[in-house]
């Protein structure tokens, strides 16, 4: 084979190459994401609706009913369920696998642009697709500092126009949610009395208001060669222009006087907040909570250390300013370092174990080095088709390449093994090298073959499954091929210069008593043992069936409960509490403090030694956030 005898007489070349690929590993290491599990986009839209203060009954027929008609006749929607809730309404759209999501998402808005005669509180409809990147990835908490006693409401604009927009700015981010604050409202009190000796509606209020707070384009100018655009600004900055709005105008016709009657005569202006939609505590203690989501694709490492440093100065700076104090309740980085520590910890101990194996079989450090290049030269080298493929760096992936490093070895142990028997036949180094290598090519051709092509179904799989899976197949399937190619290069060039006269180890191989008694025990066992079941093929039917029926039942038995992912050792608890419809935010919270006192022991113990000896652990961070018709409530507890 041309490329075998061009490696043999090129070692240098091969040198090179074998760097160049190790040095681009490194390089896409650097930049590959690293996330927990892989992203995984399910072909599900969801149209969210909220309408504060509306019932149950109100939200399906003003908002779910009109949503629905328009978008049952949406081309690929396989399913839709709707859920109407106090103040708020979902929709979601099940389409079929393998669906263009953007162009899902293209018809769906097209479609509830339809949509007329909205309730005028109701907001617009929102759209968001489902993945695991919707998934927070850092929680955190603001409470007043000591003797701060301005109400938590009146932070509203401040955390949207300050913290929001400021962790937001962050690349990565992809949007922050806020829960406890509240928005600035003008509040006109209208006196019944005084409409009715007026002779006015409130349908007249709200038609005059309506008229007078908006902001009207009279065109353009033209002056020379300047162009001047005219435009009414009406918009309500004030309660005084709310009250000097004219409700009506009547002209007496005996003297021409004109009475105006304003909202001043029949109603009060005051500024004030809307209603809280959520009540966080943090413990018993009233705050505010805020998380945020990363862009898919992002590195969520390295947004979260953008995120602590933009929080720190937030604390240092603007928050300290108005005397409140963040704190960080959970941060998915300290869970992904943990878990990709421990798996990359797996590699380098595989890799060594591997190494370990051959040199106990091999006997000679010469052949033992020669294999055990292809370790890091298959794995390091999958970095780069996994970055050129857009994958991420997560523990399945990481999982992947930790199967793969015994897998890499098995081409290069049966190319060296030929290698080392034409060198006991005499055959000289180079001879040895290109012959060893070309006779047992097309074998170890259709053995990484047959390994990748398991793969391959997973590979173009389009359900959430393939997606799961999709790393763990990439970084094995490239870490073959790669070692395939390694086997039939690398090691017969390195082959060609390392390996010594083989007689001369031969004759003094490596010696370890243990293991080469404990080995030659086994061997002599089992050659035993086969030697009596191959006499008899009813003694062969009956140990087969035996060991069959072994394996199933042991199978059974033993056999782990499903689950779609492990969900780890994470220092962090996080519960939904679904409520019967129709409960409000009082309610809700009554039910939330009800909880928080069945685990107060958990975070504020009674002091003595037998406590404190019994005590499961604390948690270092409780909060709770009721909404009406629902609420969560979470923890972390203090490391042991």
């Amino acid at each position: 084979m041309n490329l075998i005898s061009a490696s043999i007489h090129r070692p240098i070349a091969v040198i090179a190459v074998v760097i160049l690929v190790v040095m681009f590993g490194w390089v896409a290491l650097q930049r590959i994401p690293i996330q927990l599990a892989p992203d995984v986009r399910q072909p599900v839209i969801i149209v969210n609706t909220s309408w504060p203060g509306a019932s149950p009954l109100e939200v399906e027929r003003e908002v779910v009913n009109r949503q629905e008609e328009v978008l049952k006749g949406i081309e690929g929607v396989r399913k839709i369920e709707s859920r109407a809730r106090t103040g708020r309404s979902d929709i979601t759209l099940e389409f079929a696998p393998g669906q263009n999501m953007d162009r899902a998402l293209l018809l769906v808005a097209n479609r509830l642009d339809r949509v007329t005669g909205y309730p005028e509180e109701a907001d617009e409809p929102t759209l968001r697709t489902s993945g695991t990147d919707d998934n927070p990835i850092a929680w955190f908490v603001l409470r007043r500092q000591a003797g701060n006693d301005r109400d938590l409401l009146t932070y509203g604009d401040f955390l949207e126009d300050i913290v929001q927009e400021r962790i937001e700015r962050i690349p990565g981010i992809s949007g922050v949610n806020i829960f406890g604050e509240t928005e600035r409202e003008m509040r006109i009190i209208v006196d019944p009395e005084q409409l009715a000796k007026f002779r006015l509606t409130v349908s007249d209020v709200v038609e005059r208001l309506r008229a007078e707070n908006a902001s009207i384009s009279g065109g353009d100018v033209e002056e020379g060669k300047r162009a001047y655009i005219v435009r009414t600004e009406g918009d309500f900055t004030s309660p005084d222009q709310v009250l000097s709005v004219v409700l009506r105008s009547d002209a007496e016709q005996e003297d021409g006087r004109i009475g105006r009657i304003t909202l001043r005569d029949v109603a009060q202006v005051e500024l004030g907040y809307k209603e809280a939609q959520a009540l966080p505590h943090r413990f018993d203690e009233r705050a505010m909570a805020f998380n945020m989501t990363r862009e898919q694709g992002a590195n969520v490492l390295t947004v979260m250390d953008e995120v602590h440093r933009v929080v720190a100065d937030l604390a240092e700076g603007p928050l300290n300013r108005v005397g409140l104090i963040v704190e960080s309740v959970f941060d998915e980085t300290l869970y992904v370092n943990s878990a990709i520590s421990l798996v990359q910890q797996n590699i380098v101990v595989g890799g060594f174990l591997a190494a370990l194996i051959l040199m106990l079989f091999l006997r000679s450090w010469r052949p033992t080095l020669v294999v055990s290049l292809a370790i890091p030269v298959s794995v390091v080298g999958s970095f780069v088709a996994m970055a050129a493929l857009g994958r991420s760096l997560n523990v399945i992936s990481l999982a992947g390449i930790a199967f793969a490093v015994g897998m890499v070895v098995d081409a290069a142990i049966v190319v060296l093994e030929n290698i080392f028997r034409l060198r006991q036949e005499g055959y000289s180094h180079a001879e040895a090298a290109r012959l060893g290598a070309s006779q047992v090519w097309p074998a170890v051709l259709v053995s990484s073959l047959t390994t990748v092509v398991v793969f391959i179904p997973i590979l173009v799989m389009e359900l959430e499954a393939g997606q799961l899976f999709r790393d763990i197949a990439v970084a094995i399937s490239v870490s073959v091929l790669l070692s395939l190619l390694v086997s039939v290069t690398v090691i017969p060039a390195l082959a060609n210069r390392l390996l010594v006269s083989s007689r001369a180890e031969s004759k003094s191989p490596l010696q370890i008593p243990v293991v080469d008694r404990f080995a030659q025990s086994f061997v002599t066992f089992w050659q035993n043992f086969t030697r009596i079941i191959v006499r008899s093929n009813l003694r062969a039917i009956v140990v087969v069936g035996a060991i069959t029926l072994a394996s199933g039942t042991f199978t059974a038995i033993f056999a782990p409960k499903l689950d779609y992912l492990p969900t780890g050792n994470r220092n962090f608890v996080f519960g939904f509490v679904n409520v019967p419809p129709g409960y409000n935010l009082d309610t809700v919270t009554d039910i939330t403090e009800r909880i928080a006192n069945r685990t107060r022991n958990l975070w504020a113990p009674e002091t003595g030694p037998e406590s404190e000896a019994s005590e499961p652990p604390k948690f270092q961070r409780f909060i709770r956030v009721p909404f009406a018709g629902r609420a969560f409530v979470g923890g972390t507890s203090v490391d042991p």
